[in-house]
C-alpha cells in the first residue's frame, strides 16, 4: 500500500473548485442567514445555493459512481466538504442530510428502488431534498431497543398492499421540505409488525392531511440547515417501497450514521478553520494598546499554535475515516466514530480558546468567532450524540472478543 499526502493535480481542481463555489454562493449568504430572526425564512435563504450546487455537479459528486454519481473516493469527497463547511457548514449539513438518506438505498434497495429514489439527486436542476427520518420528540438513542422498551415509536401497519406511517418526526434536515409538502424522499424509520423497519416515501404520496410540519426548530446556530418537527398522518406507501426486508431497519440505518459520523469531522475542520482565521488576524494586526501585535504575547502564541496542530490532526483523521468507510474498509466504523467523538468535542474546545485569545470583543454577535462556536455545539449532539449513541458504540467496538487496537491503524 502507498500512503501519500499531496494532493493531485484532479484533487486540487476539485479543491478549487468547491472552494470558488463556497465563495460565490455561500459567503453572501452567511451574515444574512445568522440575522434573519425567523428559522424557517433562515433556512429558505440558502435554497438558491443548493439549486447552484445541483447545476455544479456537487451533488453527483457526492454520490458513488456505481449509482450514477461522480464520487470516486472519500477523500475527494472530504476535500470538497471542507472547503465548503468553511464557509457555511449549515449548507453541508443539509447536504449532508441528502447524502444520509441516500446511504440505505445503496445498501438495501433493489435496482428498481434504486433508480427510481436516487433519478431527482441525479438530474441537473432543481434543488431535491432527501431526508432519514430517525430522530422523534421522545429522544431517539435507543430507537432500536425491542420491548417492553418503547423504541422507536413511529409505526407501519400493511392495509392490503400499502404502508400506512403514523408518528412524529424532529431534528432530521430538510423533513417539511422547501414548501412544507414534503421532501423528494423520507426514509422513515419505523417500527413494524416484523421489527424496525425503514420505508421510502416520495414527494407525490404526500399530502396536506399526511405531512404537517408543527414546528419551525429555531437553533442559536446552523440556521441554513432547516430543522423541523412533522406529524405523518397516515402516509399511505406502496407496499414494495420497503428498504431491505422487515426488520432490518436498524441494521441499515447504523449503516448510514457510520459515513455521517466521518463526515462529522469535516464540518469541525472547515468550522474551526474559520475560527483560526478569524483569531489569527485578529492577534496579527491587533495590539489592544500595547505596543506589539498580541500574537508577540506568549499566551496567545501558544493557543493559536494548539489550535493549528488540532485542525491538522482532526482533518487526517476525518480523511482517513471517511475513506475507509467508502472503500468498505472494515476499520471504517472505529475510526468514524472516533473521529465523530474526537472532532466535535474538539472544535467546541478550540473555537472556545479562541475566543479567549479575542477577549470580550468576540462575545459581541457581530463579531464572528460567537457565530462559529453556535455552530460547533451542535457538532457533539447531532448526528447521533456522543454520550447518547458515539460512545455506546465505542464500548461495544472495544468490548468485543478478540478485538485488536492496532486493526484499526493497519498495523495490526
Amino acid at each position: 500500500m502507498t500512503i501519500g499526502f499531496t494532493l493531485t493535480d484532479e484533487q486540487i481542481t476539485l479543491k478549487n473548485k468547491a472552494r470558488a463555489f463556497a465563495a460565490h454562493h455561500l459567503a453572501p449568504l452567511v451574515e444574512q442567514v445568522r440575522h434573519t430572526t425567523d428559522p424557517y425564512q433562515a433556512a429558505l435563504l440558502v435554497r438558491p445555493a443548493h439549486e447552484a450546487a445541483v447545476e455544479a455537479g456537487l451533488i453527483k459528486a457526492m454520490i458513488p459512481q456505481i449509482f450514477g454519481g461522480t464520487m470516486t473516493t472519500g477523500v475527494d469527497a472530504a476535500i470538497a466538504t471542507e472547503e465548503l463547511a468553511t464557509v457555511m457548514p449549515d449548507f453541508v449539513a443539509s447536504i449532508g442530510g441528502v447524502m444520509l438518506a441516500l446511504t440505505p438505498v445503496y445498501f438495501g434497495g433493489d435496482p428498481e428502488q434504486t433508480a427510481r429514489f436516487l433519478a431527482p439527486f441525479l438530474a441537473d436542476e432543481g434543488a431535491p431534498q432527501a431526508v432519514m427520518a430517525l430522530s422523534e420528540p421522545a429522544g431517539t438513542a435507543n430507537f432500536a431497543a425491542p420491548p417492553p422498551a418503547e423504541g422507536i415509536q413511529t409505526t407501519a401497519v400493511l392495509d392490503e398492499d400499502e404502508w400506512v406511517i403514523t408518528g412524529e418526526k424532529q431534528w432530521s434536515a430538510n423533513l417539511g421540505g422547501w414548501d412544507g409538502t414534503g421532501p423528494d424522499l423520507m426514509v422513515v424509520v419505523c417500527r413494524t409488525p416484523g421489527g424496525v423497519s425503514l420505508i421510502g416515501v416520495e414527494h407525490k404520496h404526500f399530502t396536506p392531511e399526511n405531512l404537517i410540519v408543527l414546528e419551525t426548530l429555531d437553533m442559536p446556530g446552523l440556521r441554513g440547515h432547516l430543522t423541523q418537527r412533522v406529524q405523518l398522518a397516515g402516509v399511505r406507501v406502496p407496499k414494495n417501497n420497503l428498504i431491505g426486508q422487515e426488520g432490518q431497519g436498524a441494521q441499515l440505518t447504523y449503516a448510514a450514521f457510520t459515513a455521517s459520523a466521518a463526515a462529522v469531522g469535516l464540518l469541525a475542520t472547515g468550522t474551526m478553520r474559520a475560527a483560526f482565521d478569524v483569531a489569527y488576524r485578529f492577534a496579527t494586526e491587533q495590539t489592544r494598546g500595547g505596543g506589539v501585535p498580541i500574537i508577540q504575547h506568549r499566551p496567545v502564541a501558544d493557543v493559536l499554535s494548539d489550535a493549528k496542530g488540532k485542525i491538522e490532526a482532526v482533518r487526517l483523521l476525518s480523511w482517513k475515516a471517511l475513506d475507509a468507510v467508502t472503500s468498505g474498509d472494515p476499520a471504517g466504523l472505529e475510526l468514524a466514530l472516533h473521529t465523530k467523538v474526537y472532532s466535535s468535542e474538539t472544535a467546541v474546545d478550540v473555537i472556545n480558546k479562541l475566543i479567549q485569545v479575542v477577549g470580550v470583543t468576540a462575545y459581541n454577535t457581530d463579531f464572528p468567532l460567537i457565530g462559529h462556536l453556535l455552530n460547533a455545539l451542535a457538532y457533539p449532539v447531532f448526528e447521533g450524540g456522543n454520550i447518547g449513541v458515539r460512545r455506546r458504540q465505542l464500548k461495544d467496538i472495544l468490548s468485543t472478543q478478540g478485538w485488536d487496537p492496532l486493526a484499526a491503524s493497519g498495523l495490526a
